[in-house]
């Protein structure tokens, strides 16, 4: 997959990477994850890549607001403020990241100079809508809101492109589902990465993606990108699985019984998973500790 990234290949190879998947509503797992971790004090990683949901996760993580993200998984975005069919039936957003940005930046918005004050890159993946590359921007306080967003935009769903340094920009998971390519290319050779899905679990067309695809034809480029989604999604397992000599990966995935899927609504159901997330943290530093580099890949 052709991407774009404002930043050089690092070759240094002693550099810790921390990559979080997206997923829309299964994103409640690294939330309850990355909270565990805030509990442990838990955060050995010099460098952060996120696409939709998973940035968000980064963000709170970063900012070391716990239970940030629980609140607004489970309090506001289950309600038809954010999700409503008969809103997209009548030709607006299915998710309406406006009013979900505006809320939560009134409300709780992200502490940014705990972010940045870190001085670690946090690095934000979306997808270009004229070319359908990945394109990934390391973020500062000035934009980090607005990025996210545009990263969070999964298209059609979300009636509209944010434009990024003048570019429309949707959805960073169309184009780099995992973006732990990204991490091995900017010098990361010890790198933890959280799915959003069961580990034998691989990415499938749905009704989500078709319908995607032909609402789309007025961009070729990004009806391409959606075409290819799946086989990227197992290019990005293959590369976890199979690592590049001299790279260490800790593979952390929900359970086999998680049931959270891109739409969930049911707070019983959300709630659940984002315990699962909290309960995998402990397993997670355990295999985070007990490796190290030119170890083979651990999985959980």
């Amino acid at each position: 997959m052709t991407r774009i990234s404002d930043g050089t290949a690092d070759q240094h190879r002693e550099k810790t990477a921390l990559v979080v998947e997206g997923g829309g509503m299964r994103g409640i797992f690294s939330t309850g994850l990355l909270d565990g971790f805030l509990e442990r004090g838990f955060e050995p990683f010099h460098l952060f890549v996120g696409v939709s949901a998973g940035a968000t996760s980064l963000a709170a993580y970063l900012a070391e607001m716990h239970g940030r993200n629980r609140r607004i998984y489970t309090e506001l975005s289950t309600g038809p403020e954010f999700i409503s069919l008969a809103r997209f039936l009548r030709g607006g957003h299915y998710m309406d990241l406006d009013w979900l940005w505006d809320v939560t930046i009134s409300r709780m918005r992200l502490d940014l100079p705990k972010i940045y004050g870190k001085k670690k890159p946090f690095i934000v993946g979306m997808t270009s809508v004229d070319t359908g590359e990945a394109v990934f921007k390391e973020t500062a306080a000035e934009n980090v809101e607005h990025v996210l967003k545009a990263s969070s935009a999964l298209p059609v769903i979300y009636r509209g492109f944010p434009v990024v340094d003048g570019r429309r920009m949707t959805d960073g998971g169309v184009a780099a589902p995992i973006p732990v390519d990204e991490a091995i290319r900017r010098g990361a050779s010890r790198i933890m990465v959280i799915r959003s899905r069961p580990r034998a679990l691989m990415s499938r067309k749905d009704a989500w993606s078709m319908l995607t695809r032909l609402m789309l034809y007025r961009h070729p480029a990004l009806q391409a990108t959606i075409d290819r989604h799946h086989a990227a999604y197992a290019d990005a397992v293959a590369l976890i699985r199979r690592p590049p000599d001299g790279v260490t990966m800790v593979e952390i995935s929900p359970p086999d019984d998680f049931r959270a899927s891109r739409f969930t609504r049911d707070p019983g159901v959300l709630h659940s998973a984002y315990e699962q997330g909290r309960t995998a943290s402990r397993d997670a530093i355990q295999q985070w500790e007990s490796t190290s580099p030119g170890d083979e890949v651990r999985r959980r």
